[in-house]
């Protein structure tokens, strides 16, 4: 249980009951109204600044984390309220380029022709990547009768590319050594919609297992073997639903639909995804560039073989504009921002996400305090 600054208590099953709120359908617009009405916190002006009421779209993986953020803010800041479409990240990144919400979740960085039309939506300036919590990645799976089950990137890249088809492989055996695996066939459960998790995942293979994973990149899945589902919970419910299936999704969503995952050896031995664990690797992650654009150079997260840590963390960003914002805009997205890097990041373990490292906030709150307006 956690206690944050504002002494909301977040339980587990407040948590489960908020996260299944969230994910039931796939019809998920505004989710995250849950604005505390109380607004029992104390905060100046300054920290509660701006319009009420703020519009973001995108990311799932990021979702349950918005609606821990948006009920503090609203505790904090009273009638502040975000309302967030978990529509998965290419699509928030499509609706922030058209400046049909304020800001956008995403898993991957905005760049390229995308970001072009980002600098122009803003007035001319660019769009800023955010890093404001990191989720990890589970391989969550349905294999009867097995536990504490040990993959690494080489076996995962030929699983989603079609190569090792059943859970009594070789490749497999030599990991679990004293395990009885049976012949089941194996079910690859990937993003079917455009989604940064996806991203990460293939980033995570081409780091860990560069000769084997030959698929690139990308938003799309581009491994060719299994069966599609739509969202973070689509894939969570279909390994539940699939003998033999195996998914990416974030340990939340793994967590909620009670599923197991498996550990990763990427060298350095098999390692439990644990808050320690993936804490340890987001450690070794180091920023892209120096200033306030804030996206992360993740191959030395992906590709670590340090002893006890879990190398499959994806940072979700909020991804906005550095300036071009009106005042009113402006200093509501700081203030959601701001309370969000500080008093909510107290909630976050317990639905399935690692807090900001100090190293990260410190640096985060720098880029959120120099958001800019036109007036």
């Amino acid at each position: 249980m956690k206690l944050n600054s504002m002494g909301l208590v977040w339980s587990a099953t407040a948590i489960a009951a908020l996260t299944l709120s969230a994910c039931g359908s796939d019809n998920n617009a505004g989710t995250a109204n849950t604005t505390g009405a109380s607004g029992t916190g104390s905060a100046s002006a300054a920290e509660c600044g701006g319009k009420n009421s703020l519009t973001a779209e995108g990311s799932t993986a990021q979702q349950n984390a918005i609606a821990v953020f948006n009920q503090v803010w609203g505790q904090k800041c009273a009638g502040k309220n975000l309302s967030y479409n978990p529509t998965g990240s290419g699509a928030g990144r499509e609706q922030f380029v058209a400046n049909n919400v304020d800001f956008a979740g995403s898993d991957s960085a905005i760049k390229e022709e995308q970001a072009e039309q980002a600098a122009q939506r803003c007035g001319g300036n660019p769009a800023w990547n955010l890093p404001l919590v990191f989720g990890p990645i589970a391989l969550a799976y349905n294999v009867e009768g097995v536990e504490d089950l040990v993959l690494n990137g080489d076996i995962l890249a030929k699983i989603f590319q079609g190569q090792i088809t059943t859970w009594n492989d070789p490749a497999i055996a030599g990991l679990n050594q004293g395990k009885t695996l049976p012949d089941t066939p194996i079910t690859p459960i990937f993003r079917s919609d455009s989604s940064g998790t996806t991203d990460n995942f293939q980033k995570y293979l081409a780091a860990a297992a560069p000769q084997t994973w030959t698929k690139g990149d990308g938003s799309e899945f581009q491994g060719g073997a299994g069966e599609g589902a739509q969202k973070s919970a689509g894939v969570a419910q279909a390994v539940q639903a699939t003998p033999g299936g195996i998914g990416y999704v974030e340990k939340g969503f793994a967590d909620q639909a009670g599923l197991p995952y498996a550990q990763i050896d990427n060298g350095g031995g098999a390692v439990e995804l644990t808050d320690e664990t993936a804490g340890k690797a987001i450690d070794a992650a180091k920023f892209a560039s120096e200033g306030n654009d804030l996206t992360l150079d993740l191959k030395s997260l992906y590709g670590t073989k340090e002893a006890g840590a879990y190398p499959l963390v994806l940072a979700t960003y909020e991804i906005v504009c550095s300036n071009g914002y009106d005042a009113e805009t402006a200093a509501a997205v700081k203030s959601f921002l701001t309370v969000a890097a500080n008093d909510g990041q107290g909630g976050l373990s317990s639905a399935g996400y690692v807090p900001l490292p100090d190293r990260f906030k410190e640096r985060l709150l720098t880029s959120i305090d120099a958001i800019g307006s036109t007036a």
